[in-house]
């Protein structure tokens, strides 16, 4: 587990994922028997490893990841690392032979993200990328919701995620700094659409094209040490997707932005037949059947109560934390080869929309954003490795 000791890789994937795992005994595979995990540790700072070792009664850590990738015990390669340092962290666990899970973006661009791709792929190596959101309990409700054909034909998409990050001066800011600078792989459009890319594709549709702008609002902060820089990556992005199949989604991400939802991410979904409106944990629904019919009269104040028209989706069932769900999965994937979609070629397409995204805010235009699989990994990479992003999209095709 290399990057342990940040905030992602502490306490979603060591504490609430694998150390929950050890503690209900292992995974359970198809045949009914258990698979149990052993964490070793892997990050730059010894003290902080060794704190936390000891803070869980762990035995295994290490600041020699050369050394852990040579170790034939250890199975897995986990990654939690900032971008800058995945892909060539990855590429290591990948000439190790290890099975690999990673956090996303998997690399700082696509041409890195599709190289991982090929060289996972030419390895014959199991590999996973977090798609932590598709497991929320909000989208799990969701996913239900399509399967069951409550919405009928699918129109629109509509969300919202983001809440105001304190600057840091008369305030400490809630995420580390680096998350400002871009040349320290920094940005929401790189931190959030691999997230929308993936929700999108596995709830929706596939990704077609993409129209954004992103923005730096706060052009100045102050990090940890107390000292003033420039903020030099996007801290905002309002983006449209065309999706497969016709649909148009719309979605504002921002760490300059004040809540005024139920949660802080909301996503409406509006179809033929229903409507619903799904957060982190709830999803509310409105059927074809009981939409009521507002009057718009601006002459006179209106007093219905909008959100009584909506019913709450009930939890039929315990939802565990998702990140530990999908390690569950992944687990399952390396011992007995049970089914695991988010690939590195998955994660590949996250990097590209976000790029895209990227290049339709410098440029203005809507932007193709080429469709991404096994079949056209080579010519896509040959493309991407030649700088023809104009001609990725034909390439594709």
């Amino acid at each position: 587990m290399n990057g342990v000791s940040g905030r992602m890789g502490y306490r979603q994937h060591l504490v609430r994922s694998i150390l929950a795992i050890r503690e209900q005994g292992g995974v359970e595979l198809s045949d009914g028997t258990r698979v149990q995990v052993e964490p070793l540790l892997v990050g730059r700072n010894e003290a902080k490893l060794a704190e936390i070792a000891q803070r869980h009664g762990l035995e295994h850590y290490t600041t020699d990841l050369d050394t852990a990738l040579a170790d034939d015990r250890w199975q897995v390669y986990a990654d939690f690392l900032v971008t800058k340092a995945r892909a060539s962290a990855i590429k290591k666990a990948i000439a190790a032979g290890k099975a690999i899970y990673t956090e996303k973006p998997t690399a700082e661009s696509f041409e890195q993200a599709l190289e991982l791709a090929r060289l996972a792929d030419e390895a014959g190596i199991k590999n996973g990328v977090v798609h932590d959101k598709l497991y929320l309990p909000g989208l799990r409700k969701l996913r239900r919701l399509i399967d069951s054909g409550f919405f009928g034909r699918i129109l629109s998409v509509r969300g919202e995620f983001g809440y105001w990050v304190f600057e840091g001066d008369w305030m400490p800011a809630q995420r580390p700094s680096w998350n400002y600078r871009s040349e320290d792989g920094g940005g929401i459009v790189v931190d959030m659409f691999p997230h929308w890319n993936y929700v999108l594709e596995y709830l929706f549709g596939r990704v077609e094209s993409v129209y954004a702008r992103a923005v730096t609002e706060i052009p100045e902060r102050v990090d940890e040490h107390g000292r003033t820089y420039k903020a030099t990556a996007d801290d905002a992005a309002y983006a449209v997707f065309d999706l497969a199949g016709g649909i148009t989604a719309q979605l504002n991400s921002g760490w300059t932005t004040r809540v005024n939802r139920d949660e802080l991410v909301e996503f409406q979904v509006d179809g033929t037949l229903g409507s619903a409106v799904v957060g982190l944990f709830g999803c509310k629904i409105q059927p074809r059947n009981a939409t009521p019919r507002p009057t718009w009269n601006p002459d006179i104040p209106d007093t219905h109560d909008y959100a009584s028209d909506w019913h709450e989706v009930p939890d039929t069932e315990v939802f565990e934390n998702g990140f530990k769900v999908q390690w569950e999965e992944f687990i399952r994937h390396v011992a007995e080869d049970a089914p695991f979609p988010y690939d590195f070629l998955s994660g590949a397409r996250g990097v590209l929309t976000a790029e895209k995204g990227l290049e339709s805010s410098r440029t203005g235009a809507r932007v193709v954003v080429p469709e991404v699989t096994a079949a056209n990994l080579g010519r896509l990479e040959q493309h991407a490795q030649s700088g023809q992003n104009g001609e990725l999209a034909g390439a594709a095709r």
